[in-house]
């Protein structure tokens, strides 16, 4: 994987938590809502952030193994 990908990747990822929490602090804050909305979008947004997560890794990890590979000598 580029650099350039994992940049990207990265960038997404860290997008997708930053938008989810937003929305969450808004939703949870916000009276007019129901609980079964709040339970719902708090659930989406869990799931959401689990795939920000594991999509970090995967980022993290080809660029370790793209540098590893550049590292050692053939």
């Amino acid at each position: 994987m580029s650099r350039t990908d994992a940049i990207i990747l990265r960038t997404a990822a860290a997008w997708t938590v930053f938008i989810w929490v937003t929305r969450i602090r808004n939703i949870i804050g916000d009276e007019t809502r129901s609980t079964g909305f709040k339970v719902v979008h708090s659930v989406l947004a869990l799931v959401s952030v689990a795939f920000a997560i594991a999509i970090l890794g995967v980022a993290s990890r080809n660029r370790r193994r793209a540098a590893d590979k550049t590292a050692t000598p053939s």
